[in-house]
C-alpha cells in the first residue's frame, strides 16, 4: 500500500507560479512511478506529468510542457510539480498518483489506469 498527500495548492494571479508537494509513505517510494494527473469540473480527469523511479525519466502533457517541471526526492519520499507561467485553464484538482508497474513506458503512464494509488487532490485556481 501507498498513502499519498498532496499539498501546496492554492490561488495564484495568471503567470504565477505554484509548487505542488506529493509525500507518500508505506511502501518504498523509489519502486514507484509517480504521476501527475489534474481534473476540472465537468471533465475527464487528464494527465499531466510521469516520472520513472530515479527521474531520470520524465514525461508531460503537450499543454503544460516547458512550464511544468516534475521531480522527486527519493530520500524525502516526496514528488513535486513546479508550475510556471500558469494559465487560467490550468485550474482544475491535482492529483498524485503511483504505479506499481516494473518498466517505465513514457506514453503509458499517460493513462489513469496505469496507476495504482491516488492522493486526495489539491486545488488550483488561476485568475485571469
Amino acid at each position: 500500500q501507498v498513502q499519498l498527500v498532496e499539498s501546496g495548492g492554492g490561488f495564484v494571479h495568471a503567470v504565477g507560479s505554484l509548487r505542488l508537494s506529493c509525500a507518500a509513505s508505506g511502501r518504498t517510494f523509489s519502486s514507484v512511478i509517480m504521476g501527475w494527473f489534474r481534473q476540472a469540473p465537468g471533465t475527464e480527469r487528464e494527465f499531466v506529468s510521469a516520472s520513472c523511479r530515479s527521474g531520470g525519466s520524465t514525461d508531460y502533457a503537450d499543454s503544460v510542457k516547458g512550464r511544468y517541471t516534475i521531480s522527486r526526492d527519493n530520500a524525502k519520499n516526496t514528488v513535486y510539480l513546479e508550475m510556471n507561467s500558469l494559465k487560467p485553464e490550468d485550474t482544475a484538482v491535482y492529483y498524485c498518483a503511483a504505479s506499481r508497474r516494473l518498466f517505465y513506458s513514457g506514453s503509458a503512464y499517460y493513462m489513469t489506469t496505469a496507476y495504482d494509488y491516488w492522493g486526495q487532490g489539491t486545488q488550483v485556481t488561476v485568475s485571469s
